[in-house]
């Protein structure tokens, strides 16, 4: 049997191998005939010779390829999942409660809507209400009346019927216009800087510059007082964070110092200090000089907000730079508002070429937004050249300062002003006294000052309170503790007389004075009246 199997398994392996070689010539005279077989033939066997590793590895890879496509498609397993009946279902969707997107409104807030006054017409420093009564306007940022500026006025006209209302497109896409270059232009001009960038909205500007320069990872040192759009760029950015006491030098350099000392056996990274010029949530100037020279110490980029500073401080309104005598190229960074002092709109970010440049791809607010409306940069450009050719404004609304500052700071037994002596808004604080001596809350101070607000303007007078959004939980880590000073937040204006200052001041020290002597005898004596 043996003898006959043999050859007949004999006969299979030679008819298989025939087969076998049947089937590679047919394979090889397809392929021959395929455009490029030749050349794929000759890169491999010249790879093949020259790096027979690679040849191995692409191997493996084409075979890990075909393996992947022939593999069955996989589903994750259903083993832990709890099946839910329809009830169980339509139960759990009717006891869900979303979270709302906005905390609710407290009792004081609504209150606090409802009494807002509404402005009929255009606002001035005589200014008309909703119940047809005509008060002087003390809660307006337009310190040199350019709102009512026929000139200003005439030149918004003429753009607006050159250019419409808006661009219509973001900065990136058709929306920059030769206006918004010019802006650009004027404001690197005045500032002494190589450019700037202009931004439609003055919020998002310094919350969209800090993102595009500050990474995880990287470590930002800022005052602890800093404005909420300041808050809202550090908690977008993901860096780490540290504050210093507000506008104190030493113990900045005391943080510094520790930063420096923790990241000296770590990787490089961007390091930045943020302040800002005129303190927004106190009122009060930064040590520049100092600030500067820390800076270059410890070897960190500097950010500095000149919203409220910018057309405010300086011979001509140049900002913190021109005041305190320091170069503008020692700051890295200058942001700015075109909305304040120059009653325009948008924001703006002036430091070198590079600087400028990196913001037009990365800055969120700049290339997501439309471009500022072309009306609003020819107002800033033509109010920021009033400032440079007519200095004697800031004059006018600085001896304006000095005597509504006569009439409330050293005269009131109630209140003191925190804000720097040419900061056209002077923010009220409640004397510490006044404050233990009735045992005053956060919450109860501002349901007194705004009593106060009420009261001034049932004498003819409008001021304001100072407001600011809430941090959110777990939003500036370590310094969630820090809480806004309330205060009376009152606006000097050149649109107003010195004698007509002098009568409003007078107006809202008698009232500050009513509202808290007429609080219930029960509390703690209180300082005599003024």
């Amino acid at each position: 049997m043996s003898f006959f199997s043999a050859p007949i398994e004999k006969m299979d392996l030679q008819d298989a191998q025939k087969l076998m070689e049947r089937s590679m010539h047919e394979i090889t005279n397809s392929f021959q005939k395929l455009p490029g077989s030749a050349m794929l033939i000759r890169y491999i066997q010249s790879s093949y010779q020259d790096d027979p590793v690679r040849s191995a590895i692409e191997l493996i890879l084409v075979i890990f390829f075909v393996r992947y496509l022939l593999s069955p498609s996989y589903a994750t397993h259903n083993n832990n999942f709890v099946t839910l009946s329809e009830e169980e279902i339509d139960d759990l969707v009717d006891e869900w409660t979303p979270e709302p997107l906005v905390a609710p409104q407290t009792a004081f807030e609504e209150a606090d809507a409802e009494r807002l006054p509404v402005i009929v017409g255009p606002t001035g420093p005589k200014t008309k209400l909703s119940n047809g009564r005509t008060v002087t306007n003390l809660a307006s940022y337009n310190f040199y009346n350019f709102v009512g500026n026929e000139q200003v006025k005439e030149k918004a006209i003429q753009t607006l019927r050159t250019y419409g209302v808006g661009p219509c497109g973001p900065p990136q896409f058709y929306g920059t216009q030769d206006v918004h270059m010019k802006t650009e232009a004027d404001i690197a001009s005045c500032l002494g800087t190589e450019g700037c960038i202009v931004y439609a909205q003055a919020f998002s500007t310094i919350s969209s510059v800090i993102p595009a320069f500050c990474k995880r990872g990287d470590v930002i040192v800022a005052d602890r007082a800093v404005n909420y759009s300041i808050r809202k760029g550090l908690q977008i950015c993901r860096s780490t964070i540290r504050y210093y006491e507000h506008n104190d030098m030493e113990d900045l350099e005391r943080v510094l110092q520790k930063v420096v000392k923790e990241q000296a056996k770590k990787p490089l990274t961007r390091r930045f200090i943020v302040t800002e010029g005129l303190s927004e949530t106190v009122g009060d100037c930064v040590n520049l000089p100092k600030l500067v020279e820390l800076k270059l110490r410890y070897k960190f980029r500097l950010m500095l907000d000149e919203t409220w500073s910018f057309g405010v401080l300086g011979r001509t309104g140049r900002g913190l730079t021109e005041a305190q005598n320091v170069d503008a190229s020692q700051v890295d960074m200058l942001i700015g508002s075109l909305a304040g002092p120059l009653c325009a709109g948008g924001g703006f970010c002036a430091g070198t070429n590079d600087i400028v440049e990196h913001q037009r791809i990365t800055a969120a607010s700049y290339t997501y937004s439309a471009a500022l409306p072309a009306m609003l940069a020819t107002t800033a450009s033509e109010t920021l050249n009033m400032l440079q050719t007519n200095p004697e404004v800031l004059v006018q609304c600085r001896e304006n300062i000095k005597t509504m500052r006569a009439q409330l700071d050293p005269r009131s037994d109630w209140v003191y002003c925190t804000s720097a002596l040419e900061n056209p808004v002077m923010l009220l604080v409640l004397k510490s006294d006044v404050i233990n001596s009735r045992r005053l809350s956060i919450g109860e101070q501002e349901r007194v000052l705004q009593e106060c607000v009420d009261e001034t303007l049932a004498n003819g007078v409008l001021i304001t309170r100072l407001k600011s959004m809430p941090v959110a939980p777990g939003a500036n880590g370590k310094d969630e503790q820090w809480k806004l000073q309330p205060a009376l937040k009152v606006c000097i204006t050149t649109g107003l007389s010195k004698k007509e200052i002098e009568k409003a001041g007078i107006t809202i020290r008698h009232a500050i004075t009513k509202v808290l002597t007429r609080k219930s005898s029960s509390k703690l004596a209180l300082p005599a009246a003024s």
